[in-house]
C-alpha cells in the first residue's frame, strides 16, 4: 500500500494498527505503547524489530489512519448535509443558496473537493426557471447531463465531451481551482479501499451460522448399534422434555465424542439430527477465533442464544479441542477467556428452565488436550469413544456402504470384514472407492478391443511422401493400457447397456484394492496386522496351542469365556534363547487371529526427560484400546522393567510403575492383550509375572532333532526354494550331531549360507563354461558339499554356559 507522501506502507500493519484502536478504550493514544503492545502480540513478526525504526513506521500508519478516519468523516457530514437539504422542501430558493454555499465550504477543505465542485457548480440562480443554460455552463451539442438529485428546484449540469473539450476544461479547471489528476486518483483509490475494508468487516461481523437440516439417518451409519443405544438414551429430553421437567431433573445438555479421525464423529451428530429431524448448527471450531479481543466471545453467545431462540436445536462443535486446550498450558489469554466463556454457555443452558432443548455435541481425535473442567457432568455429560471398529462392526459397515452399489449375488461380506483389520469407516469408504476403480479398469479396458498399431516407416517410405498428413499426430496410438484408457477417454458416445451388463464389483477387485488402500492405523506408523503365518512357523507345536488358548480363543469365543467368567485378558511372556522363534510366534498368532499388533521395542519407550516415558508408555495401551481387539508386544521387556532394588529412584524405577498401573490398574484393558519376548526372565521385575499381568511364561527353548527338520522345512518351502541336489537330505542334515546347539536363527543362517556357497560355484562356472545363458536361474541347485563348507562358518549363537542357564530355568519354569 503506497503513502500519499510516496512511501509504502504496511497494509497489515494498517489493519492491526486500526483493530488496536478500536479495541483501545481511551481517547488518548499513547504511540510508544501502542508500538510496544503490537511487538509483544505479534512476536513472530514484530519482535526481532527495533523499537524505535519500528515505532516511527507505527507513527507514520497512524497519520495515515487517521487521514482515512478525517477524509471519512467529512464525506459523512457532507452527506448527512444533502440529505437533510433534499427533505427540507420550502420552496424559497435562499435556503436552497445557503446550503449549497454551505457544502462548497465543508467540500473546499477536502481532498478531492475540486471533482465534487465540478459537480455541484450549477447554473446561476437567475437561470435556474430557465432551461436553456447560460455562458456560465459548460454547453456542448455532444454533451451528457448528470442529475444531482437536489430536488425538483435544481436543474441538471449539462457537461461537454466534445473534441474541444481540452480547451474548456482546461479554463474550467483553472477557475475551479482543481488538483492534479494524480492526486484525485489517489484520493478515490483511498476512498475505495476504506470502504471495501468497512463493507467486508462488516460482512464478517453479520456472518452468524446458519441452522441445518441434515438428510441423514441412523440407518446410514453401521456397525454402531451399541453406541446408537447410548445416544439414544441422551436423546429423551429433545422429544419429552416434559419427562425431567415432572422428576424435577435438569436433561443431560452435551455429549463429547472422540476417537480416531474416520471413525464417524461428524457422521452421527449429522445423523442424529436427521434421525429426530431437529436443526442443527455446525460449527467448526477455528471459525469461533477472531483476531479482534472479545470477539471469539461474542460469536460464541451469539451461537448459544441462535441455539435457544431456534430450539429443539443440537449445537455441533467439531475440532472442539482447537479452542478449548488446558487453561494452564495454554499460550495465550485469548485461549483462556474462549474457555471460561464456553462453560458459561453451557452453564447458562442449566440455569434455563428444563424446557430449553439444547444439547451440545462435541467432537474431537484429541480429548486429553481439552479443558478438565469441560468434561465434568453438567456440560459434557457422557464421554462417547467411537474406536477403530471390530469385525462385527466392519461387517455392518460394509453392508451401509454397498448398499447401493453393484455386486454379484452372495457377496461374501463376513470374508472381506475378516481381511480388514484396523480399518475405520472412511477407510472402508475408501476401499469400495478403489474396488470400484479396479472393477472399471477390468470390464471397460480389458474388453476393448486393442488399439491398430502405428503405421511402418517402410510405408511410408514407399509412398514417397516426407511431410507428414495433416491429423498425423491424432492419429499416433499408444500401445498397451495406457491406449485403450484413452481410447476410452476419448470416445464420447455414451456407453451402451451391453458393455454396462458385466459391471459390476467382484470379490476379486476388493482383494486388489486391499493392497492399494493403506488403513489409519498403519499410516500412523503404530498399529499394523503382521504378514507372518503359521506356515512361516517351524515346530513349536505346544507353544501354538498355549497361544491359542491364552489369545486366539477369547476372540473367537467370547460367550464361553464371558460364561466361565474369565472376561480379563492374560498376559503371555515368552522366554528362551536368543534365535528360537519368539517375536516371530506374536506376529503368527496376531495375523492368525486378524487382530491389531503394536510392536514395542523395549528401549525405544525410554526418553532423558522426566515423565516423557510415562507419557510414552500410556500412550502405547490408550492406542491399543482405541484399536482393540489388539495385541501389544513388548520385545525385549528386560530393558523396560528391571529388577527394582528399592535405593534407586530413576527413569526406569517409574516406567516400571506405570507399566504395572496399565497392565492391572483401574481401567480394564478389554480385548487388549499383552505379549512379551525376553531372554533374561531372571532380571525382570517379579511384579510384572504375577497372575493378572504375564501370569503365563511359556519357554521357548533350543529345537529338537524333528524340530529342526520341521524348521528347516518352512526356511528351504519343502525344498523349493532354494531348490537341493539329489543328494541333500534335509533330515539328515537335521539329525547331524553339528546341529545339536542350532536355534531356527541359527537353522536360517546355515541355508543362507550354503545359497551363497551355491552361487558362488555358478558364477565361476560361467566364466569357463558359456553352455548356460546369463539369466537362467533353474541350474543353481545347493548340493550337499555347500551345506558342509556352510558347516564350516556357521557356529551356534548360544554358548554351553548359556545353554546350562537357560535349562534350569526351564526346569523352573516346568514346577
Amino acid at each position: 500500500m503506497k503513502n500519499r507522501g510516496g512511501g509504502w506502507l504496511d497494509s497489515r500493519l494498517k489493519q492491526r494498527v486500526e483493530q488496536y484502536l478500536a479495541s483501545s478504550s481511551s481517547q488518548y493514544v499513547d504511540l510508544a505503547d501502542m508500538a510496544l503492545d503490537l511487538q509483544k502480540q505479534y512476536r513472530v513478526e514484530y519482535g526481532r524489530r527495533n523499537k524505535t525504526a519500528f515505532r516511527i513506521q507505527v507513527e507514520k500508519v497512524y497519520d495515515a489512519v487517521k487521514e482515512d478516519a478525517d477524509l471519512n468523516d467529512l464525506e459523512s457530514k457532507h452527506l448527512a448535509k444533502r440529505a437533510r437539504s433534499s427533505c427540507n422542501e420550502t420552496g424559497d430558493g435562499s435556503s436552497s443558496d445557503e446550503s449549497s454555499e454551505s457544502d462548497q465550504q465543508v467540500l473546499g477543505n477536502t481532498p478531492n473537493s475540486s471533482v465534487t465542485a465540478l459537480y455541484h457548480k450549477g447554473p446561476p440562480a437567475a437561470s435556474r426557471t430557465n432551461p436553456v443554460p447560460d455562458e456560465g455552463t459548460l454547453v456542448s451539442p455532444g454533451g451528457w447531463f448528470i442529475d444531482k438529485g437536489r430536488g425538483p428546484a435544481t436543474k441538471p449540469v449539462f457537461i461537454d465531451l466534445s473534441k474541444d473539450e481540452s480547451v474548456d476544461t482546461k479554463t474550467n479547471r483553472g477557475a475551479s481551482h482543481l488538483e492534479p489528476e494524480t492526486t484525485q486518483k489517489k484520493s478515490k483509490k483511498r476512498a475505495k479501499s476504506s470502504a471495501e475494508y468497512r463493507s467486508a468487516d462488516k460482512k464478517a461481523k453479520s456472518k452468524s451460522p446458519e441452522l441445518q437440516f441434515p438428510s441423514l439417518r441412523f440407518e446410514d451409519v453401521g456397525g454402531n448399534e451399541e453406541i446408537l443405544t447410548e445416544v439414544c438414551k441422551l436423546l429423551v429430553h429433545m422429544r419429552h422434555p416434559e419427562v425431567y421437567q415432572h422428576l424435577g431433573m435438569v436433561p443431560p445438555r452435551g455429549f463429547l465424542l472422540h476417537g480416531p479421525p474416520g471413525c464417524g464423529k461428524t457422521l452421527l451428530a449429522q445423523a442424529v439430527a436427521g434421525e429426530l429431524q431437529i436443526p442443527m448448527l455446525k460449527v467448526s471450531a477455528p471459525e469461533l477465533v477472531s483476531g479482534v479481543s472479545g470477539e471469539s466471545e461474542q460469536k460464541l453467545r451469539e451461537l448459544f442464544d441462535i441455539a435457544v431462540t431456534s430450539s429443539p436445536c443440537i449445537v455441533f462443535i467439531d475440532e472442539i479441542d482447537a479452542i478449548t486446550p488446558k487453561r494452564e498450558v495454554a499460550s495465550k489469554d485469548m485461549e483462556r477467556r474462549i474457555v471460561a466463556q464456553l462453560l458459561t454457555c453451557m452453564d447458562d443452558l442449566n440455569s434455563l428452565t428444563v424446557t430449553a432443548q439444547v444439547l451440545v455435541i462435541g467432537a474431537t481425535n484429541r480429548p486429553d488436550s481439552l479443558d478438565p473442567a469441560l468434561r465434568r457432568a453438567g456440560r459434557f455429560d457422557r464421554e462417547i469413544c467411537l474406536g477403530i471398529p471390530d469385525e462385527a462392526a466392519r461387517l455392518g459397515i460394509l453392508k451401509t456402504l454397498c448398499r447401493k452399489l453393484t455386486l454379484p449375488e452372495g457377496f461374501d461380506y463376513q470374508l472381506l470384514a475378516r481381511l480388514t483389520p484396523g480399518y475405520v469407516g472412511a477407510d472402508l469408504m475408501a476401499l469400495c472407492r478403489e474396488a470400484a476403480m479396479a472393477a472399471v479398469n477390468r470390464v471397460l479396458l480389458e474388453t476393448r478391443p486393442a488399439p491398430p498399431a502405428p503405421p511402418q516407416n517402410s510405408a511410408a517410405e514407399a509412398s514417397g511422401s516426407t511431410e507428414p498428413e495433416a491429423g498425423g499426430e491424432e492419429q499416433q496410438v499408444e500401445p498397451g493400457e495406457l491406449g485403450r484408457l484413452l481410447d476410452l477417454l476419448r470416445a464420447t458416445e455414451t456407453l451402451t447397456e451391453q458393455q454396462l451388463a458385466g459391471l459390476s464389483i467382484l470379490m476379486s477387485d476388493f482383494r486388489d484394492a486391499l493392497v492399494r488402500v493403506q488403513p489409519s492405523a498403519k499410516r500412523e506408523g503404530f498399529a499394523t496386522v503382521p504378514d507372518v503365518t503359521w506356515e512361516n512357523v517351524g515346530a513349536l507345536q505346544n507353544i501354538r496351542e498355549e497361544l491359542t488358548m491364552a489369545i486366539l480363543a477369547p476372540v473367537r469365543s467370547p460367550e464361553q469365556f464371558r460364561a466361565l467368567g474369565l472376561s480379563a485378558p492374560s498376559g503371555v511372556l515368552l522366554a528362551g534363547p536368543p534365535g528360537c522363534g519368539k517375536t516371530l510366534l506374536a506376529k503368527a498368532v496376531a495375523n492368525e487371529s486378524g487382530l491389531n499388533f503394536i510392536s514395542v521395542k523395549g528401549p525405544e519407550l525410554l526418553n532423558m526427560y522426566v515423565g516423557e516415558s510415562e507419557r510414552a508408555v500410556r500412550q502405547v495401551f490408550q492406542r491399543g484400546s482405541n484399536s482393540a481387539p489388539c495385541v501389544i508386544f513388548f520385545d525385549e521387556i528386560d530393558a523396560l522393567c528391571p529388577r527394582r532394588s528399592g535405593h534407586e529412584s530413576g527413569a526406569s524405577v517409574r516406567v516400571v510403575n506405570q507399566l504395572l498401573t496399565e497392565m492391572d490398574g483401574l481401567e480394564t484393558r478389554r480385548q487388549v492383550f499383552i505379549m512379551a519376548a525376553t531372554n533374561r526372565p531372571d532380571i525382570i521385575d517379579p511384579a510384572i509375572l504375577r497372575p493378572g499381568r504375564l501370569d503365563k511364561t511359556l519357554y521357548v527353548g533350543l529345537p529338537c532333532a524333528a524340530d529342526r527338520h520341521a524348521i528347516l522345512l518352512t526356511v528351504t518351502k519343502g525344498g523349493t526354494r532354494p531348490q537341493l541336489e539329489q543328494d541333500v537330505h534335509l533330515e539328515e542334515i537335521a539329525f547331524d550331531e553339528r546341529c545339536n546347539s542350532f536355534s531356527g536363527a541359527d537353522l536360517t543362517a546355515l541355508v543362507r549360507e550354503a545359497s551363497v556357497n551355491a552361487l558362488k560355484a555358478f558364477m565361476k562356472s560361467q566364466h569357463h563354461d558359456h553352455t548356460h545363458p546369463a539369466g537362467c536361474t533353474a541350474a543353481i541347485k545347493v548340493s550337499r558339499q555347500n551345506f558342509e563348507d556352510a558347516f564350516k562358518t556357521v557356529r551356534p549363537s548360544v554358548s554351553k554356559k548359556d545353554q546350562l542357564m537357560y535349562e534350569q530355568l526351564r526346569e523352573s519354569l516346568s514346577r
